[in-house]
């Protein structure tokens, strides 16, 4: 059943939604962004809804671009990543402890 396809867009878009359950202002704005040349592809999830300049609960793949509003656009974070000498092989097989000490030191959520 899922993904289905947003129709009326240049961008293929695949939503793991229901068109009807999605408010009409989110479409419009996924149509939207999915016009625009640079845009490659957009991934729609299930509590997508209207956002500042791109739609939240959307991926959006580009070319040659890169849009920093279309990351955490509910929210207004910053990103940030830093390159370290660490291989997988360096983690531990369960990662909660380190998730949990990461949450503990990094504010996040709402």
């Amino acid at each position: 059943m899922f993904p289905v396809e947003l129709h009326g867009t240049r961008a293929q878009t695949l939503m793991w939604a229901d068109e009807h359950e999605i408010e009409q202002s989110a479409l419009r704005q996924l149509r939207t962004l999915a016009q625009l040349e640079w845009v490659h592809g957009v991934r729609v999830m299930p509590d997508v809804h209207l956002g500042k300049g791109a739609t939240v609960g959307s991926v959006i793949a580009m070319r040659d671009a890169v849009a920093p509003a279309a990351v955490g656009v509910d929210i207004g974070c910053g990103m940030e990543s830093v390159r370290t000498d660490l291989t997988a092989a360096d983690l531990p097989d369960d990662l909660k402890a380190l998730r949990s000490r990461i949450e503990a030191a990094v504010p996040g959520g709402g």
